[in-house]
């Protein structure tokens, strides 16, 4: 398997950045990790295809492989597709699921387990993504987003790696840091996120996607037999 080539000089990797540091951005975390140069960012052709999906899994498995070796804080896996940048949020949502399905899939084919501090079932309150045994969870941004701090310029998946926010709650840091992303959020938009709960209370799955979504919604999502307890812990999202 190749890894893909290095899209840090590609404009939209540029874009992504400024979006980033623009600052009203309010996800202190995600600046955190661009200023730490943490951020690794591939450029894929469509979101609504599979064809660039053996490039983004070994990207992804490279980067989990990075992190266990050094485990510092504030490191981020971004996908930044070209398009396409007309997707309803209904339409991006099942998008960003099927491109989700697609890696866990290939995941699950070369043998990789899943990270045991997460459940595996997408309606599981502890549920978490995992790739090359490393928990994370989507957040996904787009051009007709309701959100502000989830509408960019092309379809974006931003995999954020569950285990530093266990991270940050043995140092007692995890509390001021969602408080600060909460704020900034509702300061940008001009009203709290709906969707926003913390792991171990609702499915993060209902996050993913920035849509809000009713209590009827069910993930599309088809997990694996659960292996193990899953711990109960927190992250922040916007």
């Amino acid at each position: 398997m190749q890894f893909p080539r290095d899209d840090r000089d590609h404009a939209l990797a540029h874009a992504f950045r400024d979006f980033i540091r623009d600052p009203p951005f309010p996800c202190v975390g995600a600046k955190s990790a661009l200023s730490k140069g943490q951020m690794k960012i591939v450029v894929a052709r469509d979101i609504t295809s599979g064809w660039d999906d053996m490039r983004i899994y070994p990207a992804l498995l490279a980067f989990a492989a990075r992190y266990k070796q050094t485990p510092d804080l504030f490191q981020s896996f971004a996908v930044v597709f070209e398009g396409p940048g007309d997707l309803g949020e209904e339409q991006f949502e099942h998008h960003l699921w099927a491109r989700a399905q697609s890696l866990a899939d290939k995941d699950s084919w070369l043998g990789h387990p899943w990270d045991q501090r997460v459940a595996t079932d997408p309606e599981s309150p502890h549920f978490s993504l995992s790739f090359g045994g490393e928990a994370f969870f989507i957040v996904g941004l787009h051009p007709r987003a309701s959100r502000p701090a989830r509408r960019f310029s092309s379809p974006v998946l931003v995999f954020n790696l569950h285990a530093q926010f266990e991270v940050l709650r043995a140092a007692n840091r995890y509390e001021k840091l969602r408080s600060s992303i909460l704020e900034r959020d509702t300061a940008f938009a001009g009203s709290a996120n709906p969707m926003l709960a913390r792991h171990g209370e609702v499915s993060e799955a209902r996050q993913y996607s920035g849509r809000a979504v009713s209590d009827a919604w069910r993930c599309p999502f088809q997990g694996r037999p659960q292996q193990g307890r899953p711990q109960a812990e927190g992250k922040p999202d916007v």
